[in-house]
């Protein structure tokens, strides 16, 4: 096992080196430059240099006056230390930025990781037991709704009705108005409240993929030999269900929820940005529009190595929740 991790880490270390020259090549191409938008910025103030004199300056200040391999290369020996440079867009180091605001991201996923495994799990059972009855219909379609119809929707028709029409919650943001006049609870229930839209979108988004996996693994392993077996022992339907049935069927849902590593601490992008939730996704979206290639450059590769990361946790898992799975 130590030699398996070992060797999966250093295969790790190389993805995540071409992964790195990649995503910097591609943003050096983008259009949208940071470094232009300043330029333009200074130029315009009275008694200033010239807009092509000032491009000049901040290219070579920020060092993009070289070919794109220099500039990698320039990049990355200053990131394996741990410096990645300041964003250009929010004028602090990009690590501190990234540690302000990646709890909101994780607390939101969070909550939605556990909403998520408690709602789809229990009824891609559910729906496996009475396969072709009201109850399965009911969840399948439940879950093909959750599938089919995009985050924006969904935040559209929470945001009409709970915000516009009811009044009950805010439209936007992660605090109220009044929150700093408010006690340590009362912000506690602000926040919690302003929660509740991004999550529900979240939950509603995520929950049928999983359900419908749970359910098809599930048939699968009811329709086995063993399973027939053991209830031709007498055990109890609780007992087939839970203690020998379901343990079988973790295996591929382990594969999915291995692969949420990214999304925990990577940030729900679209969601953190329709309703403007200070997180991680909402800043790195920010940050991509304004062409601030630190923090972008940050932001990705934390992405690719939390998925990595993901990936070899779901195998270590298939060990653990199966003895017949070895790793040599």
């Amino acid at each position: 096992m130590k030699k398996y991790i070992l060797k999966r880490i250093l295969i790790s270390i190389v993805l995540l080196f071409f992964v790195a020259m990649v995503i910097y090549g591609i943003m050096r191409c983008i259009p949208t430059s940071y470094v232009e938008k300043m330029a333009r910025e200074k130029a315009s103030l009275p008694g200033g240099k010239s807009y092509t004199e000032w491009l000049a300056q901040l290219n070579q200040i920020y060092k993009m006056d070289t070919n794109v391999f220099e500039g990698f290369f320039s990049w990355i020996g200053t990131a394996i230390t741990g410096d990645f440079g300041e964003s250009w867009q929010y004028n602090v180091p990009v690590v501190a930025k990234f540690k302000e605001v990646i709890w909101d991201s994780f607390i939101l996923a969070f909550i939605t990781l556990i909403l998520r495994v408690a709602i789809s799990i229990p009824l891609g059972i559910l729906s496996a037991r009475k396969q072709y009855s009201k109850t399965d219909y009911a969840v399948t379609v439940f879950a093909l709704i959750g599938i089919s119809l995009p985050t924006f929707f969904f935040a559209t028709v929470l945001k009409l009705v709970f915000s516009i029409q009811l009044g009950w919650l805010d439209l936007y943001g992660k605090v109220g108005r009044f929150y700093n006049q408010l006690s340590p609870f009362g912000q506690f229930l602000d926040i919690a409240k302003h929660y509740i839209m991004p999550v529900l979108t979240l939950t509603l988004v995520n929950i049928g993929d999983l359900m419908r996996y749970t359910r098809t693994n599930m048939l699968e392993v009811l329709n086995s030999d063993f399973i027939r077996t053991a209830r031709a022992k007498g055990l109890s339907e609780r007992v087939v269900i839970n203690k020998h049935a379901f343990r079988n069927t973790l295996i591929p849902i382990v594969t999915i929820l291995g692969n949420t590593l990214p999304g925990l601490f990577g940030g729900a992008l679209i969601t953190e940005t329709l309703f403007q939730i200070p997180g991680i996704g909402y800043i790195s979206y920010q940050a991509m529009v304004s062409g601030d290639i630190p923090f972008t450059m940050f932001y990705m590769l934390f992405m690719a190595l939390l998925t990595l990361g993901g990936t070899l946790l779901a195998d270590i898992l298939y060990a653990v929740v199966d003895p017949r799975v070895r790793i040599s």
